[in-house]
């Protein structure tokens, strides 16, 4: 049967608190959300949680992946082939994107489970992320939150087996972003929840319960979508959800996460899970959708993941509402970005394996590791005789640092570093540390980011962060 094998998360360690917003300082404790910083983006963060699904996981027995967003940059270049050659996947790995709607990530996993029922794959990756954007000073700002969901699906070694699902199609005006908007729109807020949500999500509810022949009180978790808070609550209130078994929303602590709220909402119920639990998973957004997971025994072998718990716990307050804007350019500049070309298509071809896929090559001869690749073993001189050894998922060391206060960044200075990867020595930005925290020797892993962005085409590479058990 069907069901999920593995899961992992990413959520940004950056959170901005609602009294930033308002001009404030950061309180601790007090409500929050969290932000994708300058160098983060849908990609990044679908690649940082599709390797933390994948720990302790064969790579090479993935057979497909689905990339589900509604903020992915660009509108012609597949993401889901981007994020499989960052993992280092096969190359006849299939690939596919999902978007149009908050929807997407349930309809990925969706996909998922009858591609792997059916037999065309043994193994398919699915990943929802979102980074959406609410105009300065709205609602939407406050209630949305960026974040990354994703689930290995298998036909074997389960730990929570898909029991069915039901969905349905609406056509209502009610949140919304046209092609060039940076900012989601929503039309008036009563309208939006007596007309779309609240009576969407309870039609997709007991549409599956009466699919199943079961009751809402079978269930030992339900994972509700849900726009903001109140109307979550509301919703919940309705369709008789005991609070005890309802997933808590996280509004306050990581906020609306668009195509991947839902799935997260999944990884978080999986977390606190035990076998014979049932669990739903109902979504929302241009119609509904509910599904029925039963928890099986594989749960309690499953290694320790990097879900949500793991992450909300590592956190790092936005100082000042100016900073948030300048990291997500919303600021006024004088001149314009500009439509060039920026970095040459041809260079980022060759050299597609070094930077995307991150892979050092490892001499024949004497065994030694170098990066970038090159025809010339640094140590025994060896000629055209090396192989590929990936280096994300490997620990380093700094040896070397500086303080670049001119590279452009919110929050200077940007920390660069020589870093010792395996006797390989590679140059490294290094994030999510104050700079008066770093030393040479410290451990750290890597996480794919976005480098620079010319031409509005970004640009990815590796960075470093703290190494965390």
């Amino acid at each position: 049967m069907a069901g999920i094998v593995s899961y992992g998360a990413y959520i940004p360690p950056t959170r901005l608190g609602f009294s930033v917003m308002g001009g404030g300082a950061p309180k601790d404790g007090g409500p929050e959300r969290s932000v994708a910083w300058n160098d983060e983006d849908a990609v990044t963060m679908a690649v940082t949680a599709a390797v933390n699904c994948l720990r302790g996981f064969d790579r090479a027995a993935v057979d497909g992946v689905l990339f589900a967003s509604t903020t992915y940059a660009f509108k012609e270049k597949q993401g889901a082939a981007l994020i499989a050659k960052a993992l280092d996947l096969r190359r006849d790995v299939r690939t596919a994107d999902v978007s149009g709607s908050v929807r997407a990530g349930t309809d990925a996993l969706r996909a998922a489970f009858d591609s792997v029922a059916a037999g065309s794959a043994q193994r398919v990756l699915v990943i929802a992320s979102d980074a959406r954007l609410g105009a300065p000073g709205s609602g939407l700002e406050r209630n949305f939150g960026d974040g990354a969901a994703a689930f290995l699906i298998g036909d074997a070694d389960a730990i929570a087996e898909d029991e069915g699902a039901f969905a349905f199609a609406e056509e209502i005006v009610d949140v919304w972003r046209a092609e060039g908007d940076a900012f989601v729109h929503t039309w008036e807020e009563r309208f939006v929840v007596q007309e779309g949500y609240t009576p969407g999500i309870a039609e997709a509810v007991n549409g599956l319960v009466a699919k199943l022949g079961a009751s809402i009180g079978d269930f030992n978790r339900v994972a509700l979508y849900g726009p903001d808070a109140r109307s979550h609550g509301t919703a919940a209130r309705s369709l008789g959800i005991d609070r005890g078994r309802l997933v808590d929303p996280l509004f306050g602590k990581l906020g609306n996460a668009g195509v991947a709220f839902a799935p997260l909402l999944l990884v978080s119920a999986l977390e606190a899970a035990k076998p014979g639990d049932r669990i739903l998973l109902a979504n929302y957004g241009d119609g509904g959708e509910a599904s029925a997971l039963s928890v099986a025994a594989p749960i309690e072998k499953l290694e320790a993941r990097r879900g949500v718990a793991w992450h909300l716990a590592k956190r790092w307050a936005v100082p000042k509402y100016e900073t948030y804007l300048k990291a997500r350019d919303l600021q006024s500049a004088e001149y314009d970005a500009g439509t060039n070309q920026g970095l040459s298509a041809t260079i980022h071809f060759r050299e597609r394996e070094d930077e995307i896929a991150f892979k050092a090559q490892q001499c024949g001869s004497c065994g030694a590791l170098q990066f970038p690749a090159q025809r010339i073993c640094e140590s025994c001189y060896a000629k055209d005789d090396f192989t590929q050894v990936r280096l994300s998922d490997q620990v380093g060391s700094v040896v070397t640092f500086t303080l670049d206060f001119f590279f452009p960044t919110p929050d200077p200075p940007t920390i660069v570093t020589i870093t010792d990867i395996g006797g390989a020595r590679v140059h490294l930005q290094l994030v999510n540390i104050p700079a008066d925290q770093v030393r040479p020797g410290m451990p750290v892993e890597f996480e794919f980011r976005r480098i620079h962005q010319v031409g509005g085409r970004p640009n990815y590479y590796w960075k470093g962060v703290p190494f965390a058990q």
